[in-house]
Formats: structure tokens, C-alpha cells, sequence
């Protein structure tokens, strides 16, 4: 039972697909009423909804921008009307852009810092101040590698998620004191239809991945979905400004690890 979700409401941004489909599934799975959004078009939440209720979830949707401080308030308002008030908060929206630094629009910039960093702050603004009140809750932050190293082209996604690894430290600083957790996921590279067309042999990047990842393999989105579960149950309740890598071993390690 300490893993127990039962009874919970649990919001789920960017979650129509990919690996916040996953960790949506894996607390649904658990017991959460499941709350799923998006900014896409209408049809793709209502398939999202429909794949978690072919898996025997209960699962909402609901269309808002995340980055939008009005359409987030409207839209979580209606959510606490119509379902339940938020007793999870997974922040997984997110944007990444490939571009050298010296390459990057300012404008380019700003849309990334703004999907991945600055959503997290308006969508825990919002839900937040709802759990202070009622004294208690979870936030979980979806972060990456790319919070703790760098890589070449993605100097706005690192720096959105290095930021996102500190701001989930100061809210857990100022929101532990209301019995709200706040902890971080930490993803790595994962099988996904994005990754799908350089996981194959032969690939250079498919070679690098497995080759520098200690358990030899690329992640399954359900990898995620025990991490996901524990920091949302209470069983992290004393859990509070962590992040959890959930990554095969890479950041645990320097070098190629060995074959023997």
C-alpha cells in the first residue's frame, strides 16, 4: 500500500505521447485518476485518453498551453472542478533544438527556456497553490543528462534542464514545509519513435549509446514508470529536492564500460 496511488489525482503535461505516456500509464497502473495534456491537436489527447482506458485507466484530457500563466490557471481550475483537486504533478512538457549556440535564434532560445524550464514554474504556480492549502502533495520535474552534462548543439535544452534541476531544489526548499514533495526524473537515452530511425545496428550514435551505457542497451519508456510511481506514492514522502537518473548507468561511469 505504500506504493499505492488509489484515490490520487494525477496531472500529467506533454503526456500524449512518449515517455510522459509511460510514466502516465505507470501511475494510472498504480491507482491515479489520470490526467493527460496536451497542446496538440484535440484528436491526439482523445487517443491518448482512449489508449489508457483500453489499459483500464481512468484518464481525462485536457488542451491547454503550459507556458500560458492564464491558460494554465483556467484550465486547472476546471480540472480540480470536474475531477478532483491535483494531488500529482508530473512537469514532462518539453521541446528540445538542435542548433549550435552560434547558429541559435534568440527566438529559438526563448521557446525552448520557455517550454522546458519556464512551464514548470507557471504549471507548479498553479496546482501548488492549491496543495498548500489543502497541506499537502507531489511535484516531479522531468529533467535529463543534460542537467548535469553537456553536449554539442543542445545548449538551450541543457540549459532549460540544468535550470530545471535547481529550481526543483528551491521548491523543494520553500514547499517542504507544506508537506509538498518535490523531487526530479532524470532520463536517458530511451527507445522511442524519435530515437527509432538511429537504433539500428550499425548506426554510429545506436553503437555510442549501448557501447557507453553500462547495462548495454537503450531504455524502455516503462523503465520510467517505477521511478515515476515512487516519487509520486509515500513512500518518498521524506523524499524532497532529488533527482533520480534513470539512465542504464551512464552518469555512474567515464569511459567505455567493459565487455567482460
Amino acid at each position: 500500500m505504500m506504493f499505492s496511488l488509489k484515490g490520487k489525482v494525477a496531472l500529467v503535461t506533454g503526456a500524449t505521447h512518449g515517455l510522459g505516456m509511460a510514466m502516465a500509464k505507470g501511475l494510472g497502473a498504480a491507482g491515479a485518476r489520470l490526467v493527460i495534456n496536451g497542446n496538440s491537436s484535440q484528436e491526439r489527447i482523445d487517443a491518448a485518453v482512449a489508449a489508457c482506458e483500453a489499459a483500464g485507466i481512468d484518464a481525462s484530457g485536457y488542451r491547454f498551453d503550459v507556458t500560458s500563466e492564464d491558460e494554465v490557471e483556467a484550465a486547472v481550475a476546471q480540472i480540480e472542478t470536474d475531477i478532483g483537486p491535483v494531488d500529482i504533478l508530473v512537469n514532462n512538457a518539453g521541446i528540445i533544438r538542435r542548433v549550435p549556440l552560434l547558429e541559435m535564434p534568440l527566438d529559438e532560445w526563448e521557446l525552448v527556456i520557455k517550454t522546458d524550464l519556464t512551464s514548470a514554474f507557471v504549471v507548479s504556480k498553479a496546482v501548488v497553490g492549491r496543495m498548500v492549502k489543502r497541506g499537502g502533495g507531489k511535484v516531479i520535474n522531468i529533467c535529463s543528462m543534460m542537467s548535469e552534462l553537456g553536449r554539442d548543439s543542445v545548449g538551450a535544452y541543457a540549459a532549460a534542464k540544468g535550470g530545471l534541476k535547481m529550481l526543483t531544489r528551491n521548491m523543494a526548499t520553500e514547499w517542504a514545509r507544506h508537506n509538498v514533495q518535490v523531487n526530479g526524473i532524470g532520463p536517458g537515452y530511451f527507445a522511442t519513435e524519435q530515437t527509432k530511425p538511429i537504433r539500428v545496428d550499425g548506426h554510429p550514435f545506436n553503437e555510442f549509446i549501448v557501447g557507453r551505457t553500462p547495462a548495454g542497451r537503450w531504455g524502455e519508456p516503462d523503465d520510467l514508470q517505477g521511478a515515476a510511481v515512487f516519487l509520486a506514492s509515500a513512500a518518498s514522502d521524506f523524499v524532497n529536492g532529488q533527482i533520480i537518473y534513470v539512465d542504464g548507468g551512464i552518469l555512474a561511469t567515464i569511459g567505455k564500460p567493459s565487455n567482460e
